[in-house]
C-alpha cells in the first residue's frame, strides 16, 4: 500500500515537470509564460520558439505521460490503479507544483497516458488530430476533435465501459481547458499555425 501511494506521488511529480518552461529557458533564455499565448505548453513553444523545440517538448510531455502509466502495471496490475496514476499525471501537468499550479492543457501528456492505456484508440485520435490540424491550421481545433474522437474510438474498437468512461472524462477536461480557444474559434480570432511558410 505504501509503495502504491508513493508511486502516485512520483506520478504527480513526473506529470508536473514543466518541460515547455525548462526547454524555453535552456534554448532561448526566456519565460514561455510571458510570450505568445503565455501558456506553458507544447503549442506555445512551437509557435513562439520554433518547430524543432516544439517537437522536443512534445516528445518530453508525451513521455512523462506514458512512462508512469506504463510502469504502474508493475506496481498494481489493475485498471483502477492505472486510472489513478493517469489522473494524477494529467493533473500534475495541468496544475504543476513547480509553476504555482498553472500548467499546460494536457494534450501531449494525455496522448502519452492513453498510448499506455489503450494504444489503438489513441492512435486513431492522433490521426484525426493530424488531419484536422492539416486541413484547418488550428492546433486547438485538432486537439478538441481528437479528444472527442478518443472515447468514440475506444467504443468502436471494443473496449469495455471503464476505459470509455475514463477517456470521455479526460476529453471533457481537455475541452474545458480549451474554453478560451473555443471562444476565439467562434469569433474567428484564433491564431492559425503555419506549417509551411511561403517566402
Amino acid at each position: 500500500m505504501l509503495i502504491k501511494f508513493l508511486y502516485l506521488i512520483f506520478a504527480y511529480l513526473c506529470g508536473s515537470i514543466p518541460f515547455a518552461y525548462i526547454v524555453a529557458k535552456v534554448v532561448k533564455k526566456i519565460d514561455i509564460r510571458k510570450i505568445g499565448s503565455c501558456n506553458p505548453g507544447t503549442t506555445n513553444v512551437f509557435r513562439s520558439i520554433g518547430k524543432g523545440t516544439g517537437i522536443l517538448v512534445f516528445v518530453f510531455d508525451t513521455l512523462k505521460g506514458f512512462i508512469p502509466v506504463f510502469f504502474a502495471a508493475f506496481i498494481d496490475n489493475s485498471f483502477s490503479y492505472s486510472v489513478a496514476v493517469s489522473v494524477v499525471v494529467i493533473i500534475g501537468h495541468m496544475f504543476t507544483i513547480f509553476l504555482n499550479f498553472k500548467g499546460g492543457k494536457g494534450v501531449a501528456t494525455g496522448f502519452g497516458v492513453f498510448l499506455a492505456l489503450m494504444f489503438l484508440p489513441c492512435f486513431v485520435a492522433f490521426v484525426v488530430f493530424g488531419l484536422v490540424f492539416l486541413l484547418s491550421g488550428y492546433v486547438a481545433l485538432g486537439s478538441i476533435v481528437a479528444a472527442v474522437t478518443l472515447p468514440l474510438a475506444a467504443y468502436f474498437t471494443g473496449y469495455w465501459l471503464g476505459p470509455i468512461i475514463f477517456s470521455f472524462a479526460v476529453a471533457m477536461l481537455i475541452i474545458y481547458k480549451h474554453k478560451a480557444n473555443i471562444v476565439r474559434l467562434k469569433n474567428g480570432t484564433e491564431n492559425k499555425f503555419k506549417i509551411l511558410k511561403r517566402k
